[in-house]
């Protein structure tokens, strides 16, 4: 007997109708993507929830995350003010005074950002296992 080229298996799923199928250069696509990076970036997960319980002053909140530097807490807190997570405001005072505080849309965020911080931390260990399980198949 010889192979047969004739295909076997053709009961096949219909592919899904180009108007139920995601487009990744659709508008909504990128503008979801666009965010994502926003609130999925690291420093803003941290930036959000030390400003959950209240405004923070910049060193403030230098001295809260461990590990950013002034440059990247200043573009982190840019980004989130943008975005309408944050709001800036400057009191007149000598030498000024400015706090950083949440919008209700930065709010509405706390609550899934604050999830996907616990999460991380319960689950580290379990990650860090799998990792140094996967480098070891994969470097020998």
């Amino acid at each position: 007997m010889g192979t047969s080229l004739k295909p076997a298996h053709i009961d096949l799923p219909a592919p899904p109708r180009p108007d139920q199928r995601p487009d990744p250069n659709h508008a909504d696509c990128r503008g979801v993507a666009s965010v994502l990076s926003r609130v999925g970036d690291k420093w803003s997960v941290f930036v959000i929830t030390m400003l959950s319980d209240g405004p923070k002053r910049f060193n403030e909140l230098k001295r809260m995350i461990n590990g950013i530097s002034q440059r990247m807490l200043t573009l982190t807190l840019r980004g989130l003010e943008r975005d309408g997570l944050v709001t800036r405001t400057i009191f007149p005072t000598i030498p000024p005074r400015v706090d950083y505080e949440l919008t209700d849309l930065g709010r509405g965020l706390q609550q899934p950002v604050m999830a996907l911080g616990q999460w991380a931390i319960k689950h580290q260990q379990q990650i860090a296992a799998a990792r140094a399980r996967f480098d070891e198949r994969n470097d020998g």
